[in-house]
């Protein structure tokens, strides 16, 4: 096939000096829910022995990096994300001794491991506050975190009005009388990130892990840990119109990043230095402060986990994230589904109701009305999700999945109340379902019970459905989708380049069609009209339909990489 009308090169980000680039620039990084993947001692929970048993899946898979999800000490009010002990591993979990064996592992089949850090705040369990609640208004316990008076004749109103992430009030009232700020759950009060104490201990878990051998962190709301809470405070409606242009005094702070300077001066001293990642949900001029070699290093992009499965709409993401990439001197990254939002093929699933809603507020309610199966086309939206995974899988910038996509998992929808978890369900009073149905243990093999995810009940109820989706019913089928996963993985490594690509014009609003250095080529059709090819060796297509395995076409709402003849 020939491309008749190319655009220009999109920008390249440039590598890093040395032979090697980073490993983390192009990689394929799995995102493992320690919870919810493999439970090795049948108490329904995942733990981090029952990952240490599946390293060969991770291997054959062809993952690059497995990231954590926090497994440390918790009374899981947030999934793990309430942390009571930066340094040690929850016990439901394991020990530090199962840590060191898995990574190992994980080690010994050429697979990296990150690990989450969440430094907005602490567990309620945590020692620090534990002993702040002990010491008083005005101690220096107190000053770890962020403790204000009430308000009202008595201070028995919060502060401010503020709302918390998960809803609600952002105060809780301790006995004494004093307030303190949570931005998520009531157990996660938030952190004083100008205390001098707060940042050195973050300093030795950082050094803390990476003498145990992690390669790199994943910064969870990275965007939200310093603060300006200068009297008087501001109220909600008034914090909302302020602008995020560095000066906002809760939000993407612009002294944030002296905090991150000093990390990476940490994270440097390794050999080769420990990779970082920031969760920070920014602006996108913003996104390259996190992503500067300087600081963090690298920074999500979550355009592609709001957008319609449109062409218009990947094309102007996918160059306006390749251009921000290329600002920071870092690798863009490329995400359809993680732990906090509903799977991407349940999104692309759900029918659009003429109502005006992105695809993420369209599975909410969906969600909110108990997933009924007639506004979801399970087939289509894994015909769709297949595609637009193939489409990310072959962009510069490195890839994160999340643990059962390649399974072509959809949402558990039907999870009862009292089965539920998520606090925002709670504190919401069941308005917002929350990230439960995500965060579902995967399934293994076919049979009942828990689908070989441990021996007892998983700790949150998995379909019946799942079976059709075990890796057992999967693992030995090219077509499945984890056979397309592996594939597709496998392939990438042969054909990575530089990291740039070239824009092919189609002719077709529908399709979109790139081609990187080497003659690689990738065409992705977002409607129902196959597209017709002229040529080239097909390398793999998301779909494997009779007269299209031949590259003469590319079928509806698919993708096909193919190699350009030469000559």
């Amino acid at each position: 096939m020939t491309a008749q009308d190319t655009t220009a090169p999109a920008p390249t980000a440039s590598t890093p000096p040395g032979d090697v680039p980073a490993w983390w620039r192009q990689a394929v990084v799995y995102q493992v829910y320690p919870r919810s993947f493999a439970d090795a001692d049948g108490d329904g929970l995942g733990d981090l022995t029952g990952i240490t048993r599946r390293a060969d899946y991770l291997a054959e898979l062809g993952v690059d990096a497995v990231w954590l999800s926090p497994f440390y000490p918790s009374e899981l009010a947030d999934g793990g994300y309430d942390v009571a002990d930066y340094r040690d591993v929850d016990p439901r979990l394991g020990t530090l001794d199962d840590f060191d064996a898995m990574v190992a592992a994980l080690h010994g089949r050429g697979i990296r491991v990150v690990v989450d850090i969440v430094p907005n705040h602490t567990s309620d369990q945590h020692a620090w506050f534990r002993a702040a609640l002990a010491a008083g208004p005005g101690s220096p316990e107190r000053a770890r975190y962020i403790f204000r008076e009430g308000t009202g004749p008595d201070g028995s109103e919060p502060p401010t009005d503020w709302e918390s992430t998960f809803g609600g009030p952002a105060w809780e009232r301790v006995p004494d009388g004093q307030w303190y700020l949570h931005s998520f759950a009531t157990e996660q009060p938030d952190l004083a990130w100008d205390h001098p104490e707060v940042r050195a201990d973050f300093v030795r878990t950082l050094r803390f892990w990476s003498d145990r051998g992690v390669d790199g962190f994943r910064i969870d709301v990275a965007h939200m840990l310093t603060k300006d809470l200068t009297e008087p405070l501001p109220s909600a409606a008034e914090i909302e119109a302020l602008p995020r242009d560095g000066n906002h005094p809760l939000y993407d702070r612009d002294d944030v990043h002296e905090v991150y300077a000093e990390w990476r001066t940490v994270l440097d001293d390794y050999d080769p230095p420990r990779a970082a990642v920031a969760e920070a949900w920014v602006d996108s001029e913003r996104v390259p402060l996190y992503a500067r070699p300087e600081s963090l290093g690298q920074s999500f992009n979550f355009d592609l986990l709001l957008a319609e499965p449109d062409a218009a709409e990947f094309r102007r993401i996918i160059a306006d994230n390749l251009e921000l990439a290329a600002r920071s001197g870092s690798s863009s990254t490329w995400v359809l589904s993680n732990h906090d939002v509903v799977r991407h093929a349940t999104r692309y699933g759900i029918a659009p109701r003429g109502d005006g809603l992105a695809p993420r507020e369209r599975a909410a309610r969906w969600l909110l009305e108990g997933g009924p199966e007639n506004g979801l086309d399970r087939e289509h939206g894994l015909r769709v999700a297949r595609a637009a995974t193939l489409l990310v899988l072959g962009l510069p910038g490195s890839t994160y999945l999340y643990q059962g996509e390649e399974l072509g998992l959809h949402e558990v929808a039907d999870i009862p109340a009292e089965r539920r978890q998520d606090p925002t369900f709670f504190r919401t009073g069941g308005a917002q379902v929350g990230r439960d149905g995500c965060r579902v243990p995967i399934p293994w093999t076919t049979d009942a019970g828990s689908f070989g995810f441990g021996t007892g009940d998983a700790h949150l109820p998995q379909p019946a459905w799942f079976a059709a989706h075990a890796v057992a019913a999967q693992e030995t089928d090219p077509d499945s989708t984890l056979g397309l996963y592996r594939r597709a993985l496998a392939a990438r490594r042969r054909l990575q380049g530089a990291e740039e690509l070239t824009w092919v014009e189609t002719g077709r609003d529908d399709v979109l069609h790139y081609v990187r250095p080497g003659g690689w080529h990738v065409v992705t059709v977002f409607g129902d009209e196959p597209y017709p090819l002229d040529g080239g060796r097909v390398v793999l297509a998301s779909t494997a339909e009779d007269g299209d395995a031949d590259g003469a076409r590319v079928p509806g709402w698919s993708t096909v990489w193919y190699l350009a003849d030469e000559g």
